[in-house]
């Protein structure tokens, strides 16, 4: 009979100790079992360490820093921590110089410490979730293999990698890689930890699961360990694992959590009596339960982990199968399975049922569907067994088709795409994407059939040009910011002169030309109730008092959409200079 891959066997049989390797092993075979060959002078586990951590650096890293910060998200990001470099106040996040209560401060103290280290750059900014992606893939290879032995491990690790919406947001600067990759971290040190007897090795994975959970609580909040904690609590509930439990280290791990986690809640709620009210009840109760402005459909979250997942959608329904076979009435006897089941599913629910939805917060959902996918890949690889992918293969073949005519209609059809010069600049990666698309797809479909090996390979070469073009035409694809007029107005801007952006707020121009602005008819997210009256009352003010200023001998600077700017340039008496201008925006004075 062959051994289960996840290591389960009657509730009476004693649990088997994981497979482990030292330094100077011999490589392994698929299912975790040593070979026989000599003692090789540099570990497998480490060559292949080396050898996930420059391919996927290349992946992420490639082109990084050639595109400009993004609205709203990676000017924001970028900006709070120069601003905590600047005023030299890391305690509490000012965002524009106004204190900013949605998030924790881990992100942000990386970000600083990336700028103070590798200066002011889109690049030093992205580095941030670029390693945090990095880490993930990494984590989750040496979590696998240990688990399900050294094939299953690679495989993760890459499918992984190269899903589209984990490489997505690799290098976008945002919260949610940092976050997903903690509790990632969380959940498999708890799955480590049960396995192992009482003794070191136990304590310092259940040792990993309190520090990950405190990091992931100063990256976003509460539910960095309220969500990882459900999912723990109902794998031992719904399957009877209580018995694995023990010892869980309790006094010794809580005290780690605390000692990472609570330090930075305390300062900020001693230094800012608002920040109970903003960060408990707005940030995350109102969040959760009311609509924010973010309220999708409950099934939102389907299509975009099928998207997501892609290239690797197609294989998921085999290997879930396979992982979980038995079925239900063998749910305590395949218990470690159904533990990347819970994991998937209740974090699925989880935000599925919040009224704040958007795209990157499913990003947690992809670690245990990765596990089991590749788990499922490498024993198909081991035993060339091309049959069992066929369903995969045609799921990768028909998603390349799907995206390629989209991409070959974006480009081709007049009007489409709004703005004339972007469609001009997309037009030539859009074609070029879909050829190597479309090439994966025959390339696979006459391959695949014959060695499943070919078949995989294929794809992730397809997959690997695909994002290396798409990273190349991000600047393209992405709406123009302010940077260029930023950078006008940060060589002429004077101190005492006047900076306001109209009906909106530009994140990246804060942080391109270093200068808090003030905004008109506007306030957004920025919450001006944590200002004094008098100060609240210069930085927000109204289109009247705008004109009013623009009177006076004073220099007034305006940042206004173009189509914003006709309301204004409409009015005889708004007399305006032109100092710069890109395709969306442009920079008015009062004078030349």
């Amino acid at each position: 009979m062959q051994p289960d891959p996840f290591g389960n066997k009657s509730p009476r049989a004693p649990i088997p100790a994981p497979h482990s390797w030292t330094p100077g092993s011999d490589a392994e075979t698929t299912d975790g079992a040593p070979k026989s060959n000599p003692v090789s002078i540099i570990p497998p586990w480490r060559r292949e360490l080396l050898a996930l951590t420059l391919a996927f650096s290349a992946l992420f890293g490639f082109v990084l820093g050639s595109r400009p910060l993004a609205n709203p998200d990676e000017g924001r990001y970028a900006e709070i921590p120069r601003e905590m470099i600047a005023s030299g106040d890391w305690i509490t996040p000012h965002l524009n110089a106004i204190p900013y209560f949605e998030k924790p401060p881990l992100v942000y103290w990386l970000g600083g410490l990336a700028q103070k280290f590798f200066g002011e750059s889109e690049w030093s900014v992205r580095l941030v979730p670029a390693v945090f992606a990095l880490a993930g893939v990494l984590l989750t290879y040496a979590a696998t293999r240990r688990l399900f032995g050294r094939g299953a491990g690679l495989g993760a690790a890459i499918v992984l990698g190269t899903s589209i919406l984990y490489f997505a947001l690799a290098r976008l600067l945002i919260l949610d890689m940092a976050v997903s990759v903690l509790m990632a971290a969380t959940l498999f040190c708890f799955i480590l930890g049960v396995r192992e007897p009482a003794g070191a090795r136990r304590r310092w994975f259940f040792y990993g699961l309190y520090a990950s959970a405190a990091l992931a609580t100063l990256t976003k909040g509460l539910m960095g360990f309220l969500v990882t904690g459900a999912v723990m609590f109902l794998w031992l509930l719904i399957f009877n694992q209580w018995k694995r439990l023990r010892p869980l280290y309790l006094p010794s791990g809580l005290a780690l959590f605390l000692a990472i986690a609570a330090p930075w809640h305390v300062l900020v709620a001693l230094r800012n009596p608002d920040w109970v009210q903003a960060y408990l009840v707005r940030e995350h109760w109102q969040r959760f339960t009311v609509d924010l402005g973010r309220q999708q459909p409950w099934w939102f979250f389907v299509p975009i982990v099928a998207v997501g997942f892609f290239p690797w959608t197609g294989f998921l329904w085999s290997a879930w199968r396979e992982a979980l076979r038995g079925g239900w009435s063998r749910r305590r006897e395949n218990a470690d399975a159904w533990f990347f089941a819970t994991w998937a599913a209740f974090m699925f629910l989880f935000y599925s049922k919040s009224q704040s939805k958007l795209i990157p917060y499913i990003l947690p959902v992809l670690p245990p569907l990765a596990v089991v996918t590749g788990l499922w890949l490498a024993q198909r690889w081991a035993r060339r067994e091309a049959p069992r992918v066929h369903a995969g293969v045609a799921g990768f073949s028909l998603g390349c088709m799907i995206l390629a005519g989209a991409l070959v209609v974006a480009v081709a059809q007049p009007g489409l795409i709004k703005d004339a010069a972007q469609a001009e600049a997309l037009r030539p990666f859009g074609w070029s994407m879909s050829a190597v698309l479309l090439t994966g797809a025959v390339g696979v479909g006459l391959l695949g059939r014959r060695d499943v090996r070919v078949g995989l390979a294929v794809m992730a070469t397809t997959m690997a040009v695909f994002y290396s073009l798409l990273s190349v035409a991000a600047t393209d694809i992405q709406r123009p910011g302010t940077r260029e007029l930023a950078l006008v107005a940060k060589a002429r801007i004077q101190p005492e002169d006047r900076v306001y952006h109209y009906w909106g707020f530009f994140h990246d121009f804060v942080y391109y030309s270093g200068r808090t602005v003030g905004l008109v008819d506007y306030t957004d997210e920025l919450g001006a109730q944590f200002l004094p009256p008098a100060e609240r009352a210069a930085r927000f003010i109204t289109t009247a008092e705008l004109r009013r200023q623009w009177a006076e001998p004073r220099r007034v600077w305006l940042v206004v959409r173009k189509r914003d700017a006709a309301t204004l340039s409409g009015d005889a008496a708004f007399r305006h200079h032109m100092i710069a201008e890109n395709r969306a925006h442009c920079l008015l004075s009062n004078q030349p």
